[in-house]
């Protein structure tokens, strides 16, 4: 792909993202149109890759759309928009009959398709793969992305910024990096499908390539944000010294697995009667209260001094094997026989309800700029996500692009040429730079965890605010950032420094999560009260008059109108 700067020049759509959004994204546009799809590390690895549960959606006939939406509406805390969610829930159905005909192979209950239940569901409606559904699906759509002559893959390639027409204030496309060169890339669309942000967590499901990438470059040019303090942490992730944060699937819960303490209780029905059936939020913070009267958690991402358990064993031996395959491997990995003795667990950050605000079409604020997926705000999920709600938007709002995007005209550049330019005072001590990044990715996530984890409070939060402000002021007295954050819009550059595309790439993900950190922090400060993923040890009730959205644009911080 020598030469995205000469062969990649323009595109009808331009898609930032290779999960189930982008791809599906990608999928559904019209052949006529030119579509480039950027992913930041190889194809089929994203977010939707690690999905395990499933996707809901109420095809049983004694399910309904209607009590799918009454669920979601449920678990969303009185932030959902009613007339969105029932939208989603409708279309259902429909993309899941498009996904089988794609060759997605959900697992069947002899001829029909098979339903889990999971936690927040009135009813079985959750379709899976096993304990590998999202990479399924991810896998049969990639294959299907790589077939269509109409799209182009742009695999290891970093999206830096969205480009802004300099009057007009739409965006005309992006500036990306690829092999050592900054290229600006033209659409006459541009798609973020760029997932969340969990990495700016200590304690996260997400992969690494999770660094919140398209919200902080949506807020950096003006879009409109909605609902960022509310982040949900999954209540059941594999958790041992040394292994990363492995999710422990809804579904297994929702087969009859129980979470135990020490003494081997199921110590959630202390907390709600449904016990680890109860909404995810509900049960992260019963595993933290409980841990908090029994111990203490360790600062950081060290495991916790005192456990809880996910006890699979109520199960059948033969169930387990069907449905849980993965997580099997994965536990034997660590040394845990699933069959034999419980799963240490403990919560961790999982998905990212607030985004970029959109409407039905995707369309965000800003003109030429459209959002789907789990970097969207499109209202569906409230305060607090339902249970496989998240690969179901993915599909729904991916299909919906078309809509806007059918009519996309070509657009033309005129070539623009890499230059062998290099500031020497942003190449000069690079090690010492590199190592002020470094130390920022180790010490912010830390710092996030502690402070707008899955308890907050007001003096915790405005200290971390005082210190990520500063650390972004540290940031942006960088050399590097000096020379990157002053680069002429539509400017090339072709970098001479060992490792340029790591080094960048480093850069631009401490710029994104400190961004994101920021926004994160000053949200639920904003917020004085507690409501789904969102809860304040110092305002512990959730107060009526915040029945509303948090909205974010630049450093503005506002109410919506009632919901």
């Amino acid at each position: 792909m020598q030469g995205i700067a000469v062969e990649y020049k323009t595109f009808d759509v331009l898609i930032i993202g290779g999960g189930a959004a982008g791809l599906y994204a990608a999928l559904c546009l019209p052949p006529h149109l030119k579509v480039g799809l950027v992913t930041k590390g190889p194809l089929a690895l994203s977010a939707s890759d690690w999905a395990q549960g499933g996707v809901a959606a109420a095809i049983d006939p004694k399910d309904s759309p209607d009590a799918h939406a009454k669920d979601t509406i449920k678990a969303g805390a009185g932030l959902c928009e009613p007339e969105v969610v029932q939208f989603l829930v409708e279309q259902a159905p429909q993309q899941i009959k498009l996904l089988v005909e794609l060759g997605v192979d959900f697992d069947r209950a002899g001829s029909q398709l098979a339903l889990t239940l999971e936690a927040a569901h009135s009813q079985p409606r959750v379709l899976h793969a096993a304990d590998t559904t999202g990479r399924k699906l991810v896998t049969t759509l990639t294959a299907q992305v790589l077939s269509r002559p109409n799209i182009q893959v742009l695999p290891e390639t970093f999206t830096l910024s969205l480009w802004m027409h300099p009057h007009d204030h739409y965006c005309q496309g992006v500036s990306v990096l690829y092999q050592g060169q900054i290229t600006w890339v033209r659409a006459r669309a541009v798609v973020l499908a760029t997932g969340g942000g969990g990495q700016v967590f200590a304690q996260t499901t997400n992969p690494e390539l999770s660094t919140g990438d398209g919200v902080a470059m949506a807020w950096r040019t003006g879009a409109l944000l909605r609902d960022l303090e509310f982040v949900q942490f999954h209540p059941t992730a594999l958790t041992l010294p040394g292994a990363p944060r492995f999710l422990i699937s809804e579904s297994v819960r929702g087969e009859g697995a129980h979470l135990v303490d020490s003494q081997g209780k199921r110590f959630v029905f202390d907390y709600h009667p449904a016990g680890e059936l109860a909404p995810r939020d509900v049960v992260s913070r019963a595993i933290f209260s409980h841990l908090q009267t029994t111990s203490s958690l360790t600062a950081g991402t060290s495991a916790p001094d005192h456990q809880v358990w996910l006890d699979l064993r109520p199960i059948a031996r033969s169930r387990i094997h069907y449905r849980f395959p993965k997580i099997i491997q994965v536990c034997q990995n660590w040394g845990i026989n699933v069959f034999e003795q419980p799963v240490p667990v403990a919560p961790a950050a999982h998905y990212w309800m607030g985004g970029v605000a959109t409407d039905l079409q995707g369309l965000t604020s800003i003109p030429g700029l459209y959002a789907v997926g789990e970097v969207a705000s499109t209202g569906v999920h409230g305060a607090n996500r339902l249970a496989s709600n998240s690969l179901l938007e993915c599909l729904v709002f991916a299909a919906q692009l078309s809509k806007s995007l059918s009519q996309a005209e070509v657009v033309t550049s005129s070539s623009l040429q890499a230059q062998q330019a290099w500031l020497p005072k942003a190449a000069a001590d690079w090690s010492s730079q590199k190592l002020t990044i470094e130390q920022l990715r180790r010490d912010l996530p830390v710092l996030m965890w502690q402070s707008a984890g899955i308890c907050r409070e007001e003096k915790v939060l405005k200290a971390a605010i005082a210190q990520v402000e500063n650390w972004k002021d540290k940031f942006a007295q960088l050399p590097l950032s000096q020379c990157l954050l002053n680069l002429h819009p539509g400017q090339p550059l072709a970098i001479s420094v060992p490792e340029a595309d790591l080094e960048i790439r480093a850069w631009a993900e401490t710029q994104n999560l400190l961004d994101v950190a920021q926004l994160i922090l000053k949200s639920a400060a904003f917020r004085p009260e507690s409501r789904g993923g969102h809860y304040r040890l110092d305002y512990p009730q959730l107060d009526s008059s915040w029945q509303v959205h948090t909205l974010v644009q630049g450093d503005h911080w506002q109410k919506s109108a009632p919901i």
